[in-house]
């Protein structure tokens, strides 16, 4: 009972709800910009609502710093959200709520094995048999969640059809890190119950998690959510933009410029405006998904 509660209002389908969730590590870039505008158009123009939410679980690498600079940067490219901003760092008891649903049902168990063993064989699975060993939960392992070889299906609004296998896509995974943090997978499955989400409209680079936040949804009662993955902005070197590739940030010099090129990203065609402010009533007038181009899979 006291899981469900902090869960929110799980079952309030009745509008369409959409997010974007940056980590607070550094200034946003064009791919980013692309997955904000995405996400936002896809629900403004269906008189959605569209939330925003910092993923700063990881606070070694994130900073208020960063999180000021990303509201600068929305702010200065026209974006506006529906209700305070949400930081997964103030909603820990809720993944500790999770956590215990998956324990109590026998879906977790604690493994040892170091990054460098996990390293050595090449993969990021449990590599040390710690599921068979039973081992008394303590501040120096991991937290995994079990998978099964049960296919999970789903179709995506612009890759199309995706099937995943948990096990053969790295396997039981990490929810809790030996630091003590929670990891992506889990928390960002309870956050989108907790505010409703109904669609997850983001970049194809995280179309590979898809398949476990689905298996998480099922295992903690859940409802489903509609996912879109987006086409990735790429550098001349052939690089996805990244903080990594030290991508440039935008919305600080020419927000009206940046706007047009992640519409063309987007693959909408859109005569030229004179305002960041006509950008986005045009922008959700002509907003049309069947234009965003497929992204290899």
């Amino acid at each position: 009972m006291r899981y469900t509660a902090r869960l929110g209002n799980m079952n309030s389908h009745l509008a369409v709800i959409g997010r974007f969730a940056p980590s607070p590590t550094g200034a946003l870039h064009a791919g980013s910009l692309v997955a904000a505008l995405g996400s936002c158009l896809s629900a403004r123009s269906r008189a959605g609502r569209w939330l925003l939410r910092m993923e700063d679980l990881d606070t070694p690498r994130c900073s208020p710093a960063a999180e000021a600079t990303i509201l600068r940067q929305l702010e200065r490219l026209g974006f506006t959200w529906d209700g305070p901003v949400i930081r997964q760092s103030e909603r820990l008891d809720a993944y500790h709520d999770a956590l215990q649903m998956l324990r109590n049902g026998g879906w977790t168990y604690a493994c040892t094995c170091s990054r460098r063993e996990r390293a050595q064989d090449g993969t990021d699975s449990c590599c040390g048999g710690c599921s068979e060993r039973a081992l008394a939960p303590s501040g120096r392992h991991s937290v995994r969640v079990r998978v099964d070889d049960r296919p999970i299906t789903f179709a995506d609004r612009y890759c199309g059809m995706q099937q995943q296998v948990p096990r053969q896509c790295g396997g039981d995974f990490v929810i809790l890190r030996a630091d003590g943090y929670f990891a992506y997978q889990l928390a960002v499955v309870v956050d989108d119950a907790a505010s409703g989400i109904t669609e997850v409209v983001r970049g194809a680079d995280l179309l590979d998690s898809t398949g476990r936040q689905i298996h998480l949804q099922r295992l903690l009662g859940l409802p489903p959510v509609r996912y879109g993955h987006l086409p990735l902005v790429y550098n001349t070197l052939g690089q996805k933009l990244s903080k990594q590739t030290r991508a440039a940030p935008v919305g600080e010099h020419d927000p009206l410029t940046d706007l047009q090129q992640a519409m063309v990203a987007l693959g909408q065609t859109m005569e030229p405006v004179g305002s960041v402010e006509a950008f986005w009533r045009r922008a959700v007038e002509i907003w049309d998904e069947s234009r965003i181009p497929s992204s290899p899979v």
